[in-house]
């Protein structure tokens, strides 16, 4: 009885972080998709200086640890004049972050589309960018869902890194009760059964649009 005591005492403060947690992570994801977008289409149909950058930019941000690059931004960045706030901060790393692992899953998406349908379309008349736009990507990005919803739970899970940074998110706050309280063991807890519920609620609302979404006998294996 004194757990759930102790939970319901720390609640608000714990629900208070979680919505900041969402925040990062709506607005992280939303940056990586679109990030991770162009960086696909400049792999796959860009020059080879495009092809370059973009290669060159998702290995940089999936060979270093996201832990690292937060540090670079907030702690980094001030030598150089440029102060950011530790949620800005965490949005940018997380968004930078996301886009270079979203730039692989749409650039094999698009690449399991066949290359007639680009050959049909430019035969109709279409350019090849309005070819791209109207008939490879949306089938690309309905093919990429299954992975793409795995780094939408995954950068939950990360966002507790930010607390590293200051920001106040779950992790923060359950640290915070944590030095207040010395019952680790029960904030940490309640946290972890907190993002299990939130991780299964997201799972199973990816589920119904994944399985909404899906092109009938058309998967990427």
């Amino acid at each position: 009885m004194e757990f759930f005591a102790f939970t319901w005492e720390i609640l608000p403060t714990l629900v208070n972080g979680l919505k900041v947690t969402l925040w990062l992570t709506a607005i992280g994801i939303s940056i990586g998709t679109a990030l991770g977008t162009f960086l696909a289409l400049g792999r796959i149909y860009g020059n080879k200086p495009v092809r370059w950058l973009a290669g060159s930019y998702i290995e940089l941000f999936r060979g270093t640890p996201l832990l690292v690059q937060l540090f670079i931004l907030y702690y980094g960045l001030p030598a150089w004049g440029f102060r950011l706030s530790p949620e800005l901060a965490a949005i940018i790393g997380l968004g930078l972050n996301s886009g270079a692992y979203s730039a692989e899953y749409f650039r094999g998406a698009i690449q399991s589309i066949s290359e007639g349908q680009m050959t049909a379309a430019r035969s109709m008349g279409l350019t090849k960018s309005k070819a791209i736009i109207y008939i490879i990507l949306p089938q690309a990005l309905r093919l990429a869902i299954p992975s793409w919803s795995n780094e939408l739970i995954y950068l939950l899970k990360y966002t507790s890194l930010a607390y590293i940074i200051n920001a106040p998110e779950l992790m923060g706050q359950a640290k915070i009760i944590g030095a207040e309280t010395f019952r680790y063991f029960e904030v940490f807890s309640v946290v972890a059964l907190i993002y299990l519920v939130i991780v299964l609620i997201l799972t199973k609302l990816l589920d119904r649009v994944e399985n909404a979404l899906k092109i009938p006998g058309f998967e990427i294996r």
